[in-house]
Protein backbone atom coordinates (compact mmCIF):
# COMPACT_ATOMS: atom_id res chain seq x y z
CA UNK A 1 0.00 0.00 0.00
CA UNK A 2 3.01 2.37 1.12
CA UNK A 3 4.54 1.75 -2.50
CA UNK A 4 0.76 2.52 -4.09
CA UNK A 5 0.22 6.25 -2.30
CA UNK A 6 3.91 6.84 -3.66
CA UNK A 7 3.66 6.15 -6.84
CA UNK A 8 -0.16 8.10 -6.77
CA UNK A 9 2.52 11.07 -5.33
CA UNK A 10 4.47 11.18 -7.73
CA UNK A 11 1.55 11.04 -10.73
CA UNK A 12 0.31 14.39 -8.28
CA UNK A 13 3.43 15.92 -8.51
CA UNK A 14 3.89 15.18 -12.26
CA UNK A 15 0.46 17.10 -12.81
CA UNK A 16 -2.42 14.16 -13.26
CA UNK A 17 -5.71 15.53 -11.83
CA UNK A 18 -6.84 13.60 -8.48
CA UNK A 19 -9.46 12.13 -10.37
CA UNK A 20 -7.47 10.51 -12.80
CA UNK A 21 -5.37 9.07 -9.80
CA UNK A 22 -8.08 7.77 -8.11
CA UNK A 23 -9.51 5.82 -11.30
CA UNK A 24 -6.05 4.50 -11.94
CA UNK A 25 -5.09 3.14 -8.12
CA UNK A 26 -8.70 2.82 -7.35
CA UNK A 27 -9.14 3.99 -4.79
CA UNK A 28 -11.52 7.34 -3.89
CA UNK A 29 -11.10 11.13 -4.86
CA UNK A 30 -11.44 11.68 -1.22
CA UNK A 31 -8.69 9.42 -0.55
CA UNK A 32 -6.63 10.99 -3.48
CA UNK A 33 -7.36 14.40 -1.82
CA UNK A 34 -5.93 13.49 1.26
CA UNK A 35 -2.81 11.99 -0.37
CA UNK A 36 -2.50 15.42 -2.13
CA UNK A 37 -2.90 17.65 1.62
CA UNK A 38 -0.26 15.17 3.30
CA UNK A 39 2.18 15.50 -0.31
CA UNK A 40 1.92 19.29 -0.64
CA UNK A 41 1.67 19.46 3.25
CA UNK A 42 4.66 17.16 4.68
CA UNK A 43 6.23 16.40 1.32
CA UNK A 44 6.56 12.50 0.24
CA UNK A 45 7.42 11.31 3.80
CA UNK A 46 3.85 11.79 5.14
CA UNK A 47 2.86 8.93 3.02
CA UNK A 48 5.53 6.63 4.09
CA UNK A 49 4.18 3.23 6.16
CA UNK A 50 4.17 4.31 10.10
CA UNK A 51 3.50 2.02 13.03
CA UNK A 52 -0.06 2.23 14.41
CA UNK A 53 0.78 3.01 17.92
CA UNK A 54 -3.07 1.68 19.35
CA UNK A 55 -4.14 2.61 22.73
CA UNK A 56 -0.80 2.97 25.40
CA UNK A 57 -0.94 -0.28 27.82
CA UNK A 58 -2.74 0.51 31.38
CA UNK A 59 0.06 -1.83 32.79
CA UNK A 60 3.76 -0.32 33.70
CA UNK A 61 6.64 -2.70 31.96
CA UNK A 62 6.82 -3.40 36.04
CA UNK A 63 3.87 -4.80 36.37
CA UNK A 64 3.67 -7.08 33.31
CA UNK A 65 6.62 -8.66 34.76
CA UNK A 66 4.97 -9.44 38.05
CA UNK A 67 1.71 -11.16 36.15
CA UNK A 68 4.42 -13.37 34.36
CA UNK A 69 5.57 -14.12 38.00
CA UNK A 70 2.07 -14.20 39.22
CA UNK A 71 1.65 -16.83 36.48
CA UNK A 72 4.13 -18.74 37.37
CA UNK A 73 3.43 -18.63 41.36
CA UNK A 74 -0.05 -20.80 40.06
CA UNK A 75 -3.39 -19.66 40.29
CA UNK A 76 -3.54 -20.98 43.93
CA UNK A 77 -1.93 -18.17 45.75
CA UNK A 78 -4.65 -16.31 44.15
CA UNK A 79 -7.25 -18.71 46.73
CA UNK A 80 -8.51 -21.25 43.32
CA UNK A 81 -9.17 -24.34 43.69
CA UNK A 82 -6.44 -25.38 41.58
CA UNK A 83 -2.58 -23.81 39.77
CA UNK A 84 -4.69 -23.46 36.21
CA UNK A 85 -4.74 -20.24 35.03
CA UNK A 86 -7.47 -19.05 32.86
CA UNK A 87 -8.08 -15.75 30.94
CA UNK A 88 -11.10 -15.05 33.44
CA UNK A 89 -8.57 -16.09 36.43
CA UNK A 90 -5.63 -14.01 35.52
CA UNK A 91 -8.39 -11.03 34.70
CA UNK A 92 -9.17 -11.59 38.14
CA UNK A 93 -5.72 -11.59 39.91
CA UNK A 94 -4.64 -8.56 38.12
CA UNK A 95 -7.79 -6.29 38.56
CA UNK A 96 -6.89 -7.55 42.83
CA UNK A 97 -3.76 -6.90 42.79
CA UNK A 98 -3.43 -3.86 40.23
CA UNK A 99 -6.80 -2.59 39.92
CA UNK A 100 -7.24 -2.72 36.08
CA UNK A 101 -10.27 -4.64 34.64
CA UNK A 102 -9.73 -6.55 31.55
CA UNK A 103 -11.94 -8.57 29.43
CA UNK A 104 -11.14 -12.00 29.48
CA UNK A 105 -10.23 -11.75 25.47
CA UNK A 106 -7.79 -8.95 25.90
CA UNK A 107 -5.72 -11.06 28.88
CA UNK A 108 -5.91 -14.47 26.47
CA UNK A 109 -3.84 -11.46 23.97
CA UNK A 110 -1.93 -10.49 27.07
CA UNK A 111 -0.84 -13.94 27.74
CA UNK A 112 0.19 -14.64 24.57
CA UNK A 113 2.13 -11.39 24.05
CA UNK A 114 4.40 -12.35 27.62
CA UNK A 115 4.57 -15.76 26.46
CA UNK A 116 2.40 -17.57 29.17
CA UNK A 117 0.16 -19.07 26.39
CA UNK A 118 0.80 -22.43 24.54
CA UNK A 119 -0.33 -22.56 21.53
CA UNK A 120 -3.18 -24.73 20.69
CA UNK A 121 -3.63 -27.10 17.78
CA UNK A 122 -6.19 -27.55 15.67
CA UNK A 123 -7.08 -31.06 14.69
CA UNK A 124 -8.71 -32.40 11.55
CA UNK A 125 -9.85 -36.14 10.75
CA UNK A 126 -9.24 -37.39 7.12
CA UNK A 127 -10.41 -39.97 5.83
CA UNK A 128 -8.40 -42.46 4.63
CA UNK A 129 -9.76 -44.32 1.37
CA UNK A 130 -9.51 -47.78 2.90
CA UNK A 131 -13.37 -49.35 3.81
CA UNK A 132 -13.81 -49.46 7.54
CA UNK A 133 -10.33 -47.42 8.63
CA UNK A 134 -10.90 -45.33 11.56
CA UNK A 135 -10.75 -41.71 10.95
CA UNK A 136 -6.55 -40.59 11.61
CA UNK A 137 -5.74 -37.43 13.71
CA UNK A 138 -3.38 -34.89 12.28
CA UNK A 139 -2.10 -31.19 12.88
CA UNK A 140 -3.84 -28.65 10.93
CA UNK A 141 -0.91 -28.06 8.51
CA UNK A 142 0.98 -31.10 8.97
CA UNK A 143 1.80 -33.10 5.40
CA UNK A 144 -1.13 -35.92 4.73
CA UNK A 145 0.17 -39.46 4.85
CA UNK A 146 1.38 -41.15 1.20
CA UNK A 147 -2.33 -43.61 0.71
Amino acid sequence: MEYRRLQAANELANGSSQSRVARKFGVSRTTTSRWQRALQGKGVEALRRRRATGRPSRLTIDQKREITAIHAEGARSFGFPDDRWTTARLADAIEKRFGIKYDQDHVGRLMHALGLRKPKFHYIFQMSNHQGSQPQPRVQGEALPAA
